[in-house]
């Protein structure tokens, strides 16, 4: 059964636009506004998770897989990731790691990117690990003790696998697979298919986690309930 989180008002966690200084934009973008990939309730336009999120305590592990999609863009400003971490549902701090398509040079640029928020996102160099639509995608965020975690992202289509250890203060309260739009605007991203989605382990489902559907005056995008033992669920385009 599906748990849905309860939307507050957009007036009472809006947060106004910014632009990060030091971050590495995508190829190609370096006109867009620098935004990061932030915990729900820092989100500009409300909330902007679609998703699973786990809730609970000491979590140490959360990955999952996906296709990622041939999105089209509707404006400059879409701009969406496909991710999997640890924290960021209750509380400051997020593990992440994901590949973002943004649209800010009228097409959809794909480019794998970390982040350990408050810290700025990092995107991986598009020649040395390159994205495309229809590539397999497996990510994962991994507790390694006093406070280190180990991000990996794998693109079996292309044949690479990018790993960093980095180190966060943080709660473990949360685990997570998500799309999310920091700018509150997604391309049309038609259906995406997350699979093998796990925690600590065992299958997101068996947390009873909370389904997130994207909202920013009307919903986003549509979370199905979970299949496949509680490892799988599809995210579907609505609107921009």
């Amino acid at each position: 059964m599906r748990k849905f989180l309860t939307r507050v008002p957009v007036t009472a966690i809006a947060v106004a636009a910014f632009t990060v200084p030091g971050i590495v934009l995508p190829v190609g973008a370096a006109t867009a506004t620098a935004a990061s990939f932030r915990p729900v309730h820092y989100n500009i336009n409300g909330y902007n998770w679609g998703g699973y999120a786990a809730q609970g305590s000491n979590f140490t592990s959360v990955s999952a897989a996906w296709t990622e999609a041939n999105a089209t863009c509707n404006s400059r400003n879409d701009l969406y990731a496909p991710w999997v971490g640890i924290d960021g549902y209750g509380s400051s701090t997020v593990e992440q790691t994901g590949v973002a398509t943004d649209c800010s040079t009228g097409r959809p640029v794909h480019q794998a990117w970390y982040e350990m928020y408050p810290a700025n996102p990092v995107y991986l160099s598009t020649s040395s690990y390159p994205v495309s639509a229809g590539d397999h995608i497996t990510a994962s965020v991994t507790y390694a003790g006093s406070n280190k975690y180990t991000l990996k992202l794998n693109d079996s289509s292309r044949g690479w696998t990018y790993t960093t250890t980095k180190t966060l203060s943080s709660r473990r309260a949360s685990a997570e697979v998500i799309i999310e739009s920091p700018t509150g605007a997604y391309p049309n991203f038609g259906t995406l298919n997350f699979t093998s989605a796990t925690v600590n382990g065992s299958s997101l489902g068996s947390f009873g986690p909370v389904a997130l559907d994207p909202s920013n005056g009307a919903y986003e995008a549509r979370t199905s309930t979970l299949g496949s033992g509680g490892t799988s669920f599809s995210e579907t385009y609505l609107r921009e």
